[in-house]
């Protein structure tokens, strides 16, 4: 009798921490059913990376991969925001000028009316945060289609834009606070504390979710899993920071140019943020709900339109943070602040990344990876002498190229029955 229970225990561990080959067979299953992720933007991510090393040899300097972070920055926490109303099924057409008018708010407080940093972020925020309940109460309440209301803003920000600068004025924004977001470097001892803390906490969060699923009966990644998975955290991220503590000026007795650029924890603190609010708490859990299906979610009890205003504040929040980065890389504000091809590279940023424009299925880091192939397509292209033409075509073609994957993924998901 004995001898049966040890059995049924020994198939019950096997099945709830399955070794790694098994994990990786799953993995397989996955893909091929549809469920491709963030693959396709890491694959892609890699050929880019190699195309342009070499092409241009001079794309693998250290300041040509500092310069990376602070190119994609704005545009990555724009799209960051925009994973939440996509979730949803839902477009922001004005989170790109929406981005423009809470920069000329912290331009005009800042520097009209001489308050300090931390009262114009605030001030900024507090913009955007007024936006997104506007934008997802004509959506939710009114029932305004989505494309509909934020194209009419996208249209009405330009001009509140240039009604705040006086018709085209340029505002110069010398606060070192704001200025240091996007174009400061932390030291290098501090840049190393932080590669230490993060890779601590990434493995103490993987070992604790481990075992809390197999104390629960549940399928747990097996540990050598997640020390394949630490282990590579560890060697990109401290190569990453290795080649940020380079000396990156030209003339190192003049000026000194070394560390990890301050943008790089800010941006980790909000993908660790909103990582957290859509996985660990009801409100994330809500919105896959209802991105999955409304109706559904609705009558499960979820308050449908609470959901969205919400994503749509979080959507033009985040905005308001991407304009606050914009305005510090140009150390200024003018009519263009967000226009141009913010919104359109916020957009694409998301989806190459893996976030669906059907709704429903999406991540974060989505937009981070995305927003890596967007600054690494914009950079190499700039290094390789091509003009605006060529960069809009290859970004549109990556574009459309990572929507078709999402379509097909999701047509084979259906056929497979996982949808």
């Amino acid at each position: 009798m004995s001898k049966l229970v040890q059995d049924k225990e020994a198939i019950i561990a096997a099945v709830q921490t399955p070794s790694i080959g098994h994990s990786a067979r799953a993995y397989g299953e996955r893909v091929r059913g549809g469920d491709m992720g963030a693959l396709p933007a890491v694959i892609g991510l890699v050929v880019l990376c190699t195309v342009f090393a070499i092409a241009r040899p001079s794309f693998l300097t250290a300041i040509n991969f500092a310069n990376l972070f602070t190119q994609g920055a704005a545009v990555t926490v724009i799209a960051m925001g925009l994973v939440f109303v996509l979730l949803l099924g839902e477009i922001d057409l004005s989170a790109g000028f929406a981005s423009g008018v809470c920069a000329a708010v912290l331009a005009v407080t800042l520097t009209d009316l001489g308050q300090p940093w931390y009262v114009a972020v605030i001030a900024a925020i507090l913009t955007g945060s007024v936006i997104g309940v506007i934008l997802g109460s004509l959506v939710a309440k009114v029932g305004i289609p989505s494309f509909v209301v934020t194209l009419a803003a996208f249209l009405a920000f330009q001009g509140v834009v240039l009604i705040m600068l006086d018709e085209g004025t340029n505002i110069s924004i010398a606060d070192p606070v704001i200025v240091a977001i996007a174009t400061k470097n932390m030291t290098p001892a501090l840049g190393w504390a932080l590669y230490a803390a993060g890779v601590v906490i990434y493995a103490a969060l993987q070992l604790t979710r481990a075992r809390r699923r197999a104390a629960r009966g549940l399928v747990a990644d097996p540990f050598s899993l997640i020390a394949a998975r630490v282990g590579s955290l560890a060697v990109i991220a401290g190569l990453a920071v290795y080649v940020l503590n380079l000396e990156r000026s030209r003339n190192p007795l003049t000026i000194s140019l070394t560390g990890v650029p301050i943008v790089v924890p800010v941006i980790l603190a909000l993908l660790v943020l909103w990582t957290f609010v859509l996985r660990r708490m009801p409100f994330g859990r809500h919105v896959y709900a209802v991105g999955g299906n409304a109706e559904a979610a609705r009558r499960a009890g979820i308050d449908v339109d609470r959901i969205k205003i919400g994503a749509f504040v979080i959507c033009s929040s985040m905005a308001a943070v991407g304009g606050i980065i914009a305005a510090s890389r140009a150390n200024s504000v003018d009519p263009n602040t967000g226009g141009s091809t913010v919104l359109l590279y916020a957009v694409g940023a998301a989806v190459i990344g893996g976030t669906s424009l059907f709704g429903g299925k999406g991540r974060v880091l989505d937009a981070v990876l995305g927003g890596a192939v967007v600054a690494v397509i914009e950079n190499g292209m700039g290094l390789m002498q091509y003009g605006s033409s060529v960069k809009y075509l290859v970004t549109g073609s990556v574009l459309l190229l990572a929507a078709g994957v999402d379509a097909l993924a999701r047509r084979r998901a259906a056929a497979a029955g996982l949808r």
